[in-house]
């Protein structure tokens, strides 16, 4: 069976959030999708799972409020359901940031297509990498600068190196936009004029134009780990255990551990789904 992964997000006031985060749980467990989704007073982002007859009635459902009718979705598609259960929550921050950005100061759109014509031109721009290290390591656009982000909380971190920058013509790019909506308003709010955002992210770029100057595999937070980005994919990071090209994302099954490494299948197999020798020995 063919499952429908939609991930979306949407900027927008909202109220009454404990009311609003019981009947979009409710709705979704009587639809029978599942995923995850954050609703908080700045608005919501989330990724769910479904057949197509679930996706598209969930879809229409959100557009049909007023609060979400422009709502973007970006679809990829999996054999398997790649989340366990459906959750919605409520959060401070739809993203966390812990940094504070007005919303309002977010930087212009720059459309997939737009980007390609740049790249193909050899335009003088900067690609910049709102994304954890462990997204990057094993996807990233061409030539594109991967600050070391162990949490997006530590964007903020980087405005100093970046200063030599903010002369350059800067595009940011995650997956799917949530995260440079405020990246790129940091940036601005501290003298970064010539700023730019990929529109809906990595997602929306390779759907449209795949096997095209991103390289590597894109990073996605459900049990997936990973999609590839055409069909010329090729792994750009490396097996930890026999350093092999690989972008196998693995959770080691130690419950103390739970480090997420990467592994290709025969190493994975070998080792038990663990990171090392010692975890091996532990379970």
């Amino acid at each position: 069976m063919e499952i429908i992964v939609s991930s979306f997000y949407k900027y927008t006031d909202l109220d009454n959030l404990e009311n609003f985060q019981l009947e979009h749980q409710n709705f979704c467990n009587n639809l029978g999708i599942k995923g995850k989704v954050l609703v908080g007073k700045e608005g919501i982002n989330g990724t769910v799972s479904g057949t197509k007859e679930q996706i598209e009635k969930y879809e229409d459902y959100l557009i049909n409020n007023n609060l979400f009718n422009n709502v973007k979705f970006k679809r990829t598609l999996t054999d398997i359901h790649p989340f366990k259960k459906m959750i919605v929550r409520t959060r401070d921050e739809i993203v966390t940031s812990r940094f504070d950005v007005n919303i309002g100061n977010t930087a212009p759109y720059i459309t997939p297509l737009e980007l390609k014509e740049l790249l193909d031109n050899n335009s003088d721009i900067i690609l910049l990498d709102a994304r954890n290290n462990y997204e990057s390591k094993i996807g990233k656009f061409k030539n594109a600068i991967t600050p070391n982000l162990r949490t997006f909380r530590d964007f903020s971190k980087t405005i100093e190196e970046l200063k030599h920058l903010k002369n350059k013509k800067i595009v940011t790019y995650c997956t799917g936009g949530v995260r440079c909506e405020k990246a790129s308003a940091l940036l601005k709010e501290n003298g970064f004029e010539n700023v730019f955002q990929l529109q809906d992210g990595i997602l929306n770029y390779i759907e449209q134009f795949p096997d095209s100057y991103f390289e590597g595999r894109c990073f996605v937070f459900d049990n997936r780990f990973s999609i590839p980005t055409g069909q010329k994919t090729q792994d750009i990071s490396l097996c930890e255990h026999c350093h092999i090209p690989s972008s196998r994302y693995i959770n080691c099954v130690n419950i103390k551990c739970d480090k997420l490494f990467i592994a290709c299948e025969e190493c994975d197999d070998n080792m038990k789904h663990c990171c090392s020798k010692s975890c091996k020995s532990y379970i």
